[in-house]
């Protein structure tokens, strides 16, 4: 960017990461039919609604992450919980999805995600 030769800042930028998470994920019709939903939110009434989301990543950035990383089901169930937190009363800062769900987590209890982004700190 700055054009000179021992300039090494674009070098110190995160490789894999964009606005939705390019990451490595299974591409199994759940994760893309939860990815794709979100993906056409983000680019149809994501306008409209306006940018007034508290957290970092979004919670658009979130589905689609959430969605890739964990699944349809889970997926689901962390982005319906993060919308949550996200209303009046609720939570703002930095909220990311977590890496690997708790090791007692299963799917017939999905309140169990409620806290899920934020024990990934």
């Amino acid at each position: 960017m700055c054009g000179s030769p021992d300039c090494n800042h674009e070098k110190s930028a995160p490789r894999g990461r964009s606005r939705n998470w390019q990451g490595p994920f299974r591409k199994t019709p759940g994760r893309l039919i939860g990815m794709g939903f979100i993906r056409f939110y983000q680019l149809t009434l994501s306008g409209f609604i306006g940018n007034s989301c508290r957290h970092i990543p979004t919670c658009s950035e979130y589905g689609y992450e959430a969605f890739a990383r964990h699944g349809f089901w889970s997926g689901f169930w962390l982005t319906l919980f993060r919308v949550g937190r996200c209303g009046p009363g609720g939570t703002s800062g930095l909220d990311p999805v977590p890496d690997e769900l708790e090791a007692g987590y299963r799917q017939w209890m999905p309140w169990r995600l409620w806290r899920a982004g934020r024990k990934a700190r």
